[in-house]
């Protein structure tokens, strides 16, 4: 089966890719590099001619909610129209959980794209993702300084490899509507962050729990992002993980 993934060079796109091609399926990894542009819309739709399903694990890096609602709702808007014009079956699209809990900038633009998404003539699975085991370490590397202040914030990570698989096997599958995958267990995201730092041997860094004012930092701390539904689970715990990172 053919399969588009859009932002197959990201981290869950790159482990999508490869489950499809361990299963015997055709994906194809698409991003600007490979001259698609979803955010204009430019080559997207010779991408996906032949494609049976879509999946999109696109990304952005902002903070800010504008600026996230807007990326997400014009590159849903974009794959939707070429997706139809090309005959696509299953959209099978990567989301986060906690996204309608937790008033975070990032997730009003993953809200909106849930939301564009639900007004689709053409079939769609959204997988609600728990936070990814690499987070932990992604967020120390944006850190400087010897202080990092990590807010007080309750996950249940999984890690991204199991993440991929899940959205190779939702992709060639009828379409399920919702579901939701987290890790084994319940974590503090302050623990982790630590973890990451002892294992690099940064022990003259201080890692600092501090509760995030607002309705964010609250939903958070209360348990927001943690999943609400009996869904997939992960089995590979964030220790299990960070033991084999080099």
């Amino acid at each position: 089966m053919r399969v588009a993934v859009l932002g197959g060079s990201g981290v869950a796109g790159r482990y999508t890719v490869d489950a499809l091609r361990a299963d015997g399926h055709d994906p194809v990894g698409l991003s600007r590099a490979t001259g698609v542009d979803l955010l204009t819309g430019d080559g997207l739709v010779p991408a996906l001619a032949g494609a049976e399903a879509v999946v999109d694990a696109t990304n952005l890096a902002t903070m800010r909610a504008t600026k996230s609602e807007a990326f997400f709702e014009t590159t849903t808007r974009n794959l939707l129209s070429a997706a139809g014009e090309v005959g696509v079956g299953h959209i099978v699209a990567l989301s986060i959980i906690g996204i309608d809990r937790v008033p975070f900038g990032y997730y009003q633009g993953k809200v909106r794209q849930e939301q564009v998404l639900a007004g689709s003539d053409i079939p769609v699975t959204v997988l609600r993702s728990a936070q990814f085991h690499e987070f932990a370490s992604q967020y120390l590397e944006r850190m400087t300084g010897r202080l990092v202040l990590v807010p007080t914030w309750r996950v249940q990570p999984v890690a991204a490899r199991e993440v991929g698989s899940a959205l190779a096997r939702l992709a060639v599958r009828s379409p399920v509507g919702h579901q939701e995958l987290a890790g084994p267990r319940e974590e503090v995201m302050a623990d982790l962050v630590r973890q990451v730092a002892r294992r690099r041997g940064g022990a003259r860094r201080r890692i600092v729990e501090l509760r995030l004012p607002g309705a964010a930092g609250k939903a958070m701390a209360r348990g927001g992002s943690l999943p609400t539904v009996d869904g997939m689970r992960g089995t590979q715990t964030f220790a299990d993980w960070l033991a084999g990172q080099a």
